[in-house]
């Protein structure tokens, strides 16, 4: 057998395959609930053979969404919109995972198809938070500095999402503390100015996510995982690292955080960023062999090859593949022929299996 194509048993939950579907937004939503394309999206991805499914950054609040567009998981309504979906991935030997997410300043934006900037009041803008009034370019809103209550308010969200994402049949809950959104603005010094108990030091900027974390274990299943995806640097001087990552993961693992789902950016608008194969790799790698918690390694990942030498080299345990899924529903399927491995098909596919 392929590494690609290994098992992997994390707590209570086994994974066919290290293949993963990264979380892609599809501002698709209507209020917040599933609609027929994201039946199909997803579970198009586990009939086509990807080992776990990560639903979209899916806000835990309507203020914490990127767009009008963005999943939601703040009413019994949209966990049970969810199920049917989780239901059929399931049903394909596949497992659902879903990010949960509140976007900060970056939220009420336009969506990508209409330009990707903030709305306007005349478009249905809402008011935005983020740890300190700074704003996430020129042009956006100002976002409101948010009250020690607000934050607890928030932390509590995150919490009654989780709750929801196991009653809507999820299997795994991400964190998502990445791209530039509230946790990660929380983290880097670069957009947290606070100077009180959630600002300043590391182990106060960390506190948000590490007391999010202990609001979802209190509500999440002990035998299901938990992952966090991170930010691994800002590509701003003076800000958040791969150093500061190190020492956050050291943290996560000692939380019992199952896996850390490495990227990188998004804090900024203008960071220089090399976009190739790899990029983010030796992130997850050093994440990996310094702390020895499980990592997922995400970044212009596009073929079997890249997985099974990522797995071959010990640099991650999960093999995050984004834009390929994208362009290749079945991706899997096709992959486990590249690496020579014998996988089992949708009985509605098999008579193409092999001709």
């Amino acid at each position: 057998m392929s590494l690609l194509f290994s098992p992997l048993k994390i707590k209570d939950v086994e994974i066919k395959n290290r293949i993963m579907m990264s979380p892609m937004c599809q501002y698709s939503a209507k209020d917040g609930h599933a609609k027929d394309w994201h039946f199909v999206h997803y579970g198009t991805r586990a009939v086509g053979g990807a080992g776990l499914i990560m639903f979209e950054a899916t806000a835990v609040l309507p203020k914490g969404r990127i767009t009008y567009g963005d999943l939601g998981l703040w009413t019994e309504e949209h966990a049970q919109r969810l199920k049917h979906i989780t239901n059929f991935i399931k049903s394909q030997g596949s497992v659902a995972g879903i990010q949960l997410a509140h976007a900060g300043r970056k939220a009420s934006l336009q969506l990508p198809k209409d330009g990707d900037g903030p709305l306007r009041d005349a478009e249905g803008a809402w008011e935005i938070v983020a740890p300190s009034a700074i704003p996430f370019g020129n042009n956006y809103q100002v976002p409101t500095a948010l009250s020690i209550c607000d934050i607890h308010s928030i932390e509590e969200s995150f919490a009654n999402a989780a709750q929801k994402a196991f009653v809507a049949g999820f299997e795994v809950v991400e964190i998502h503390a990445a791209h530039g959104y509230l946790i990660n603005e929380f983290m880097s010094p670069a957009t947290n100015k606070r100077t009180d108990d959630y600002g300043g030091s590391f182990e106060n900027r960390i506190r948000f996510l590490l007391e999010i974390i202990d609001h979802i274990k209190f509500v999440w299943p002990d035998n299901l995982p938990i992952f966090v995806r991170i930010s691994a640097t800002d590509y701003v001087d003076g800000s958040w690292d791969i150093n500061q990552s190190i020492m956050l993961a050291k943290e996560l693992k000692k939380k019992g955080i199952d896996v850390i789902d490495v990227s990188s950016g998004g804090l900024v608008p203008d960071a220089k960023i090399q976009y190739d194969f790899g990029y983010q790799l030796a992130f997850a790698e050093r994440i990996h062999k310094e702390t020895g918690i499980m990592t997922a390694t995400v970044g212009m990942n596009t073929t079997a090859e890249q997985g099974e030498m990522i797995l071959r080299d010990d640099m991650s345990d999960i093999v995050v593949y984004g834009r390929e899924l994208l362009r290749d529903p079945y991706f899997a399927l096709n992959a486990a022929k590249v690496v020579h491995d014998d996988i089992e098909w949708p009985v509605q596919y098999i008579r193409a299996k092999n001709k």
